[in-house]
């Protein structure tokens, strides 16, 4: 867990993000620190993928900052952005979003590469992620594994460059009971063994019940959620 004094992984400060004909959200603060999960919650069209895209450095807010390990995204030219972003988050989506032609390790050492590992080194890690995760490294294609397996190879993917944030929109939105208890229970035990922080994106309230904090989107504001199983700290989001 980072030390209290220490600067947040992600430090999301006065966020406002307009969409044609309205505000999306406005004045949004929130901080997650290193071996902290924080759950976003929120109805439909609220705006929390746009929250992720903020974080991404992929939608540019109308007002406001974020810091993702340290680095204000806003000061960055596009090249450098995109260096930041692939050296520092993880991010796992719905579906998985895989290369289907690929193999699970070929999805996995593809991250590994564009980072910047030679191609014995990157076989190597996602080798080892694969089986941490329990993922088959068989050759075959991608889209031979079962759901769970898709977004446990996703979540290596995502691990593949020692993230310092992992980001998670709806990552269990496609899977049944069983699998979504499974990638649950995998996601959120990652800031623990990882050192990473980890904000994820959900409608599922078992998902959202695991993180250590819940936030809610709705209405352009975010606010502490005081009705899951796991205590609330309201410093998490600041006024």
């Amino acid at each position: 867990m980072q030390a209290q004094d220490d600067p947040p992984t992600l430090d999301i400060e006065g966020l406002t993000c307009h969409v044609p004909g309205r505000t999306l959200f406005e004045d949004v603060t929130l901080s997650v620190r290193a071996g902290e999960s924080v759950a976003v919650t929120g109805p439909s069209g609220s705006g929390k993928s746009t929250l992720l895209m903020n974080v991404l450095g992929l939608v540019r807010p109308a007002a406001g900052t974020v810091r993702v390990a340290g680095a204000d995204l806003s000061a960055m030219s596009s090249r450098a952005l995109a260096r930041h972003r692939g050296r520092n988050v993880g991010m796992v989506f719905q579906f998985g979003e895989l290369l289907p032609e690929l193999s699970p390790l070929e999805n996995v050492a593809l991250a590994g590469l564009l980072g910047g590992m030679r191609p014995k080194e990157a076989d190597r890690r996602a080798s080892d992620l694969l089986g941490e995760l329990g993922v088959p490294t068989v050759n075959g294609r991608v889209d031979t594994l079962s759901g769970g397996e898709r977004q446990r190879t996703a979540v290596a993917r995502a691990l593949m460059n020692e993230p310092a944030l992992l980001l998670a929109d709806e990552p269990t939105g496609s899977l049944d009971p069983a699998h979504r208890d499974v990638v649950t229970e995998l996601l959120h035990a990652l800031p623990a063994s990882r050192g990473c922080a980890l904000l994820v994106v959900t409608h599922d309230a078992t998902v959202a019940r695991r993180a250590d904090r819940c936030v809610t989107l709705d209405d352009g504001r975010l606010t502490p959620r005081n009705d899951t199983a796991t205590p609330v700290a309201p410093s998490g989001v600041r006024s």
